[in-house]
């Protein structure tokens, strides 16, 4: 491929994770003797956890800048909304929390879709000159946004060339609920991952986020309102956990063994509801289970016996906070303790 290509080539690993980049996932060649020896290196390791198991050989280009493009869904708000920034790269996240002024967000209606003033809005901290070409290729990530009915639709970098505008990389995430439609004829899911694999097999919902708080709840909607509050706390989730029903401590021992494999995960943050099984039993689940953490851990219990809950755990030296809210908040200020 890089001997066809005629050029410096750019290997990518192809797989279902971001921050590919900073981890080694994307290397440079200048030939194909280089080109060879990369991929023999690359193929068959593991990146973030994962095998790589296919590359993408492209040709490299001389980008003049970096810009970032994206649609995706603001919760809060109900409504997709479009981000720009015309400092794009690898260091996108780091820019948003820097210099947020350097990020500009538009909200879509869905009944009106991305229209020119809107769009115009989107763009306007790009120069003059290419105001109108990132105009027209944001109006169509939105139609692929929408078309294939995605959580995400991302360019990152979109590169000002000598030959126009380059997406360099872009990334797609399907809603797993999506409607079935000829539009997805043709695609395959990306490689599994093994954390996610296991944790199937013990009857748990797991998924790998980019963030380094790690989240273990019973619920999928108690773990994704525990997401929501964490990153409206200004925090990031590591992973979405759902252990299931009787947080008992074999199921509560194996979801924090997940976390703790993904190695990404600075704060723990355990979000359990006690229903059918007593808060006093879940309690003593979590104690068994995070005793021994090298991560600070905050922990929200609620439910029937809830006292009891909380005076095990106060025996174990542990402070659980009252509101998923007060958790949320705690778990951002520990992980920003870690961090500096």
């Amino acid at each position: 491929m890089a001997a066809g290509l005629g050029t410096p080539v750019v290997l990518k690993a192809q797989l279902p994770v971001g921050g590919r980049g900073k981890a080694g996932g994307i290397r440079t060649a200048r030939d194909p003797d280089e080109a060879a020896r990369i991929s023999q290196e690359m193929l068959g390791s593991q990146l973030k956890g994962l095998p790589i198991n296919d590359l993408l050989v492209v040709e490299a280009i001389q980008a003049k800048s970096e810009h970032y493009l994206s649609v995706t869904l603001d919760r809060r708000a109900r409504t997709p909304v479009m981000i720009y920034s015309p400092r794009g790269g690898v260091d996108i996240e780091d820019v948003a929390r820097a210099d947020p002024g350097a990020i500009r967000q538009v909200h879509i209606p869905p009944l009106e879709g991305p229209l020119p003033f809107r769009l115009r809005r989107l763009v306007s901290p790009a120069p003059p000159g290419l105001r109108k070409p990132l105009a027209e290729i944001a109006a169509k990530l939105y139609h692929v946004f929408t078309r294939y009915e995605a959580n995400l639709a991302e360019i990152n970098p979109l590169a000002v060339t000598d030959h126009g505008l380059v997406a360099l990389d872009a990334k797609l995430i399907l809603d797993d609920d999506h409607r079935p439609g000829d539009q997805f004829i043709g695609l395959t899911d990306a490689a599994a991952d093994p954390l996610e694999a296991d944790a199937r097999g013990l009857g748990m919902s797991y998924v790998r986020l980019d963030g380094d708080i790690g989240i273990l709840g019973n619920g999928a909607g108690l773990v994704m309102a525990t997401l929501d509050l964490v990153a409206q706390a200004g925090g990031r989730p590591a992973n979405f956990l759902d252990i299931g029903g009787g947080a008992r401590a074999d199921r509560v021992r194996q979801g924090v063994e997940l976390i703790l494999r993904d190695g990404r995960a600075k704060v723990l943050f355990v979000n359990v509801f006690g229903g059918i099984t007593r808060c006093d039993a879940v309690a003593q689940g979590v104690v068994e289970a995070t005793s021994r953490l090298p991560l600070p851990v905050v922990i929200r219990l609620t439910g029937t016996n809830e006292a009891d809950g909380r005076e095990v755990l106060a025996r174990a030296g542990l402070s659980p906070v009252r509101t998923m809210e007060e958790g949320a908040t705690r778990a951002v200020a520990l992980a920003k303790e870690v961090t500096s």
